[in-house]
């Protein structure tokens, strides 16, 4: 199975990564004849990668194909692509089809998991669709389309998203000056970054996955302290706030995990919707929680944001992905904030939370809030967008305008291209 994540050994070469865990080799495996063997893979499957060449020093899209390797190096028939394009620029998505339209001329039988429609219609045969772990449908690619597919997903036709007039130049509710921030492991993660965030506005952040984007938010929501640089709600530098004085300020926070990150899975929908509330009024009177407060503001917050089911006494831990993701956005955004930073949102959710999560971020932006959405979906990010920064290694590469901003531009600027070039 080809996963979303690679499981490669970044010390090792391509060729030993290939023949990593293939007991036949022996103890003592012979470097010539693997790389002569990996060669006549690449050059029968049209994979293209140095087979001397270490993993780590080789980009997402290379790595993805010596894992393909490493199942065809086994003889395998059957190969199973599961979410393979979600850390993959768009022109190595494109590669990637390449790569799998030749494995099914050459007599592979390929499986392709995903949810992004225009991936099905691309580059498969036949389609299965599952709802509530059931079949859906059987449908030939060649003989349907994205609506018929999108309908038997979600069992109604979609809603489009309505066109939006450009924003007024408005104030500006953030601005990032000369950020700076490193990683855990104490490496550079944000080098020098400069954008900012008018009210009504959404700026869309898009890259590649670990190119500095969980850093800026979390920077932003004082989860992690910069190097460098200043971070200004209006007039105030929050640089140094921590979360609780951020939120304070007016920022609400969508985390790219809202298992680690935004929820209690253990605690009842009520307990969930009145995280960082929880210590004053009116969910506490004198350090007491109000138990009759919170169970009647979950129960109208399930409501209003159209948790199922919609009972305040529910664990969150038994709800789907996308009503789990509903009880984080109904606390975050039921506060009316002045800044929403929303990261990978729709991660995980079927067409139908995707669509309304999408809904109620344009709501948010009708009403003047600024958003800065992060997003590695470059379909999510040119839908939504009035603008778009382009993060690559730590840096922001470019700012478009959406309506300027193709998926050929902004593909190459993700893989390190810049406009000039």
């Amino acid at each position: 199975m080809i996963h979303q994540h690679f499981m490669l050994v970044p010390p090792l070469s391509v060729a030993e990564n290939v023949v990593l865990g293939d007991e036949r080799g022996g103890p003592a495996l012979d470097r010539r004849r693997i790389e002569d063997r990996v060669r006549e893979l690449e050059k029968r499957f049209g994979i293209e990668v140095d087979p001397s060449a270490r993993i780590e020093d080789i980009p997402l899209g290379l790595q993805q194909r010596v894992e393909i390797l490493k199942v065809l190096y086994r003889g395998s028939e059957l190969l199973i692509f599961d979410e393979p394009t979600a850390v993959l620029t768009p022109l190595e998505v494109d590669e990637l089809f390449e790569i799998v339209r030749t494995l099914r001329d050459e007599g592979k039988t390929l499986i392709l998991i995903t949810h992004k429609l225009r991936e099905v219609m691309a580059v498969t045969d036949r389609i299965t669709v599952l709802r509530g772990g059931q079949n859906a449908g059987e449908l030939v690619t060649r003989n349907t389309n994205p609506g018929e597919i999108a309908r038997a997903m979600v069992g109604r036709d979609l809603k489009e998203l309505k066109a939006r007039a450009t924003p007024p130049r408005t104030e500006v509710v953030l601005a990032v000056r000369g950020l700076e921030a490193r990683s855990d492991r104490g490496s550079p993660a944000l080098r020098g970054v400069d954008f900012e965030v008018r009210a009504g506005e959404i700026l869309g952040v898009a890259g590649v996955g670990g190119n500095g984007q969980s850093e800026l938010a979390q920077c932003i929501l004082g989860l992690r302290r910069p190097s460098a640089g200043a971070i200004r709600i209006g007039d105030v530098d929050i640089s140094k706030d921590d979360p609780k004085r951020t939120r304070a300020r007016g920022v609400a926070y969508v985390p790219e995990d809202r298992h680690l990150e935004g929820l209690v899975l253990a605690f009842t929908v009520a307990d969930d919707f009145i995280l960082g509330k929880q210590d004053h009024a009116p969910f506490a009177r004198h350090g007491v929680l109000d138990p009759v407060t919170i169970l009647r503001n979950g129960g109208r917050l399930a409501a209003e944001y159209d948790v199922r089911p919609p009972n305040p006494r529910a664990i969150v831990a038994n709800l789907s992905g996308g009503n789990q993701q509903k009880v984080v956005l109904g606390r975050e955004l039921s506060e009316r904030p002045k800044l929403i930073v929303v990261s990978q949102p729709t991660r995980g959710l079927d067409i139908a939370a995707t669509e309304y999560v999408h809904e109620r971020l344009l709501e948010q932006r009708g009403q003047g809030a600024a958003i800065l959405l992060v997003s590695s979906e470059l379909d999510e990010i040119r839908a939504l967008s009035d603008r778009i920064a382009v993060l690559f290694e730590g840096r922001i590469v470019a700012t478009l305008d959406a309506a300027s901003a193709t998926e050929e531009r902004l593909g190459l600027l993700m893989a390190g291209h810049s406009e000039a070039a």
